[in-house]
């Protein structure tokens, strides 16, 4: 296996003058800059390491509001009638609506952009659609170094809108600084909601759809299961939207305001100490799982065989095949 040529320090110190100013353009508001950054940091370019420290004195300024759900919930449009509102504050957005991606190409539909039409035409917001790339837990890693070129533009909030895999989604609670799980009535969701630790992940539940029959009912299934939680989650907020009309959207930008306020008094590091940590753990998961596919290792088919023969729990064997140099 060959290794990549290292850069000598005339080249390494002309790709971080070119990172720098890149990032001031992208700061200045310069949407091309935004754009080229944000592409490069997704395919983790030889640009990237350099545009990342470039961007390390101007992160933890943005709010992360992760919105995620059952499909059908009407989470694009629900972020959209947010958008509206927060423009009308006057604040500046970034957007990362994750797709869900083929597991041929690795394309994504990028669908949501055809129902986030506040999007477009608006020189405050910035949208950009991510392919989940298989991660079953609704993020890639690319979304949280989407999430620093944001911070870095100066974007006032990111909105990031994920894949909606039902139960396997709870990446979010490890990235977003307040968590809005959208469910919708007549789909089930309450009960799912229940059962898949949605509601241990919310910080914000909303019943969205709120003119459809049988939205009260979810309001009030999801206010009883709070109930006889920990008193922590007791005291999460159940509202009713309705993302189509707006009717609603004031009330969740006003519980995300106050809640992020709370959050953002912890410090930039707390926040970004946890994406950091989220980052390690699905780096950690990679390498451990292309381990495991690729086999052919006689240490990795003895701890197989000790688990078929049940000398050896998975658990166990995970554990010494992690203490494997």
């Amino acid at each position: 296996m060959t290794r990549p040529k290292s850069k000598t320090p005339a080249e390494a110190a002309s790709a971080e003058t070119d990172a720098q100013n890149l990032v001031d353009r992208m700061r200045s508001g310069e949407r091309r800059a935004i754009a080229t950054v944000i592409t490069e940091l997704e395919r983790l370019s030889p640009s990237a390491p350099p545009l990342l420290k470039a961007m390390q004195p101007h992160l933890g300024n943005a709010l992360v509001v992760g919105f995620t759900g059952p499909p059908g919930a009407g989470k694009s449009t629900l972020v959209n009638s947010v958008i509206v509102q927060l423009r009308a504050q006057d604040l500046t957005i970034g957007v990362i609506a994750v797709d869900p991606s083929s597991p041929v190409s690795g394309g994504a539909i990028l669908g949501d952009r055809i129902r986030m039409t506040a999007a477009l035409d608006d020189e405050g917001v910035f949208m950009r659609s991510l392919a989940s790339r298989g991660y079953l837990g609704g993020l890639s890693p690319a979304a949280v170094r989407v999430i620093d070129a944001f911070d870095a533009a100066g974007r006032d909030l990111i909105l990031l809108e994920t894949v909606g895999t039902g139960q396997s989604e709870i990446d979010v609670a490890e990235v977003a600084d307040v968590r809005v799980v959208v469910l919708a009535p007549g789909l089930g969701d309450d009960i799912q909601a229940m059962k898949s630790g949605l509601l241990e992940i919310a910080d914000i539940l909303v019943v969205n759809k709120g003119d459809r029959p049988g939205a009260e009912l979810t309001l009030h299934q999801l206010i009883g299961a709070l109930s006889i939680r920990a008193s922590s989650v007791g005291k999460v907020p159940v509202l009713k939207t309705t993302a189509i009309t707006g009717e609603g959207v004031l009330e969740l930008v006003q519980a995300m305001n106050t809640i992020g306020s709370d959050v953002k008094a912890e410090g930039a590091a707390v926040r970004r100490r946890r994406r950091a940590r989220y980052l390690i753990a699905r780096a950690a998961a990679d390498i451990v799982a292309e381990r495991v596919r690729h086999g052919g290792n006689e240490g990795l088919d003895t701890l197989s065989d000790q688990v078929l023969t049940g000398d050896l729990s998975p658990e166990a064997a995970a554990k010494k095949l992690l203490e494997h140099k």
